[in-house]
Formats: structure tokens, sequence, C-alpha cells
């Protein structure tokens, strides 16, 4: 079975009034996902929001500045995205503190329990979070779809490397 992952889509880093705006090219895969989102819920699939979810005094916050702060504005999953879970009940929402949603998360045993083996990455930033999710997904022998027109990056250099490094080094599907 497959999951598809939709990863920091939240408030600070797509809506321009947020504490990271990813730029408008982050804005443009919006239209992407929202159509992802439809065909996985047709088909009853899972549905992964991984959340950036900080304390306010997260050490995160010595490389960039305080953001998805729990609680907040910033943190909330974007309007455009969110879907109640009474609209759909294969929704699952991994708060995380770090890059990865791996990275002492549930996101490991949710996969276990849901018996998934096929990972489609979705969001921001390529050269980070989405990366690092990948990374942990290949170590622990996930197979892994990127479609290229469902994530972003602060810089598009960056971001074309981190799709090339993702293909190369974790075998990832870029699509």
């Amino acid at each position: 079975m497959k999951a598809l992952l939709i990863i920091d889509m939240l408030n600070d880093f797509i809506d321009e009034k947020g504490i990271l705006f990813c730029g408008e090219s982050a804005r443009q895969i919006i239209p992407e996902i929202k159509k992802l989102i439809e065909e996985f819920k047709k088909q009853n699939l899972p549905l992964i929001y991984i959340c950036d979810s900080h304390q306010e005094n997260d050490e995160e916050f010595t490389a960039f500045p305080p953001h998805c702060i729990k609680g907040t504005w910033g943190a909330e999953i974007i309007s455009e995205l969110k879907i109640e879970p009474k609209d759909y009940p294969k929704i699952y929402i991994i708060p995380k503190t770090r890059f990865s949603g791996f990275y002492k998360t549930n996101l490991e045993n949710l996969l276990r329990d849901l018996k998934i083996k096929e990972l489609w990455l979705t969001g921001v930033c390529t050269s980070i979070c989405v990366m690092d999710t990948a990374k942990d997904a290949y170590e622990r022998g996930y197979k892994i779809i990127i479609p290229i027109k469902a994530v972003a990056d602060f810089d598009q250099d960056f971001h074309k490397f981190a799709l090339e490094r993702m293909k190369r080094i974790y075998k990832v599907k870029l699509i």
C-alpha cells in the first residue's frame, strides 16, 4: 500500500506573511498537491501531514528564525490543503521538531501499522525536510516517489541538486 506525505505545507512556509515564506514556487505546488490528495482519497489511501511543531526555545532557532511554534497560526496547515478528519478518516498528522519526518516521531510505527511500502513525498523544502525524510525512508526500505511539481524550495539551485541527489543516492523515482 502507498501513502501521501504532505510535508510542512504550513502557514509559516507557504503564506506570504509566514516567518519563513518559501516564495512563489511554494505557492505554485498547492494545486498539484490538492490533485494528489483527491487521487489518494478516491483510492481510500492514507494522507499523512508531516508538520513542523516547535517549542519557543527550540534548538533549531539557532539556524532559522523562530517558526511553526506549536499552537500558533504559523504552525497550522494552509487552508487550501486542510482536511477535517470527519471529512476523510484516513488523515494522520505527525508533528516533528527536526527536518526528517522520522526523527523522534511515530511515523515509522504508523507506516508499519498501515502496512505502507510506498511513500509519495510532497511539500517543502526540497533540500531540507523533503530530502531528509527521503533519506530516512530509503534507509528503512520504502519505495519513494516524488512528483516534481509537488515540491519546492527557497533556492532553485538547491531544489535541483536535492532532486538529483535523491534520485541517485536514495533511488527516488521522480515523476
